[in-house]
């Protein structure tokens, strides 16, 4: 009997997370969906064949620590991470507080480091594993109103990329994907109206894009990868 794999899904929403979980479920995979909104996790767990939730703030880092334990005991050890959470206040240096820039830090970069020491251990043991992050524009183009967001995004990515040079030789493939774009959930349709159906970013195509980074050979990986559609300036 062929054991299914385990995914991980941290940062689990209406948009990109929840097309996550769906693609690995449909796929095959055992999917543990992480995210603070205990509510919309219970709904998706019975909407997903084969998902198990699991309330998580990415900032309480002893509390990830409990529940990869919990997901490791459940599933069984994460083959694949996909590290969803972002968020980050929108100002400039001006209004910029320190507790939104550290926040921020703690989201988009601290709880990546957390998340990945969680799972690392047993993919070097069984000699693979994915980690995909997920990034966006900011991470590499500081607008001058997006400080806090732009300069966590930064460090994200960084950090993607040294864990990519390291854990590479463990054969892990770490990859960043940048999303350029607007996603197409309701609030975002509802804030844009007039909009075409082509400028939005559909969430299902997103995780066609990593899905498919999780199934490269070793001798092709791809370390980062932006998404846009064709309507979105660059």
């Amino acid at each position: 009997m062929t054991t299914r794999p385990v995914c991980a899904v941290v940062g689990v929403g209406p948009g990109n997370g929840a097309a996550f979980a769906r693609k690995f479920a449909a796929e095959g995979y055992k999917v543990a969906l992480l995210a603070r909104n205990e509510d919309f996790l219970a709904v998706l767990e019975e909407q997903i064949d084969s998902a198990r939730a699991y309330q998580c703030d990415v900032t309480d880092l002893h509390g990830m620590q409990d529940v990869f334990d919990r997901i490791k005991v459940d599933l069984g050890p994460v083959e694949v991470l996909i590290y969803n959470a972002g968020a980050g206040e929108f100002t400039n240096f001006d209004k910029t507080t320190a507790t939104g820039f550290e926040r921020a830090w703690r989201v988009n970069a601290l709880g990546c480091l957390v998340a990945s020491q969680q799972v690392v251990p047993d993919m070097r043991s069984r000699g693979h594993g994915n980690i995909v992050i997920i990034g966006a524009t900011a991470s590499f183009r500081g607008g001058a109103n997006f400080l806090p967001f732009a300069s966590a995004k930064a460090a994200q990515r960084s950090l993607a990329q040294s864990m990519a040079r390291l854990l590479g030789a463990d054969k892990i493939h770490v990859s960043y994907v940048i999303i350029d774009g607007v996603i197409d959930l309701v609030r975002t349709r509802k804030s844009m109206p007039d909009k075409p159906d082509e400028f939005f970013m559909s969430p299902d195509h997103i995780a066609e894009s990593v899905y498919f980074l999780t199934r490269q050979p070793p001798s092709a990986w791809t370390f980062e990868i932006d998404l846009r559609p064709f309507k979105e300036k660059w």
